[in-house]
């Protein structure tokens, strides 16, 4: 099954990555294998309207928050996959 929302860029963050080179780029299909696992949180970068129409199952919104730290999950070693649909 492949994703319904148009995904630009993908980036996830993962604990095991080295100080130097904290950020991924991961596929497509790679983030649906992640749908769903513990371990691993989902933020959409998108505008509300994008997000309310297309956002992955389990994203969370970051905007929805007073700051990105309070979308976060309280494990440090939770994977992180950010995604947009666009660059603004």
């Amino acid at each position: 099954m492949r994703l319904a929302v148009p995904l630009l860029a993908l980036a996830a963050a993962c604990a095991t990555k080295g100080a130097g080179e904290p950020f991924t780029l991961v596929s497509v299909d790679e983030v649906e294998s992640m749908l769903g696992r513990p371990g691993v949180a989902i933020i959409d970068a998108n505008t509300r309207e994008t997000f309310d129409e297309n956002h992955l199952p389990g994203a969370r919104w970051y905007r929805a928050a007073p700051s990105l730290g309070a979308v976060l999950p309280a494990d440090k070693g939770t994977r992180l996959v950010f995604y947009c649909a666009s660059p603004t």
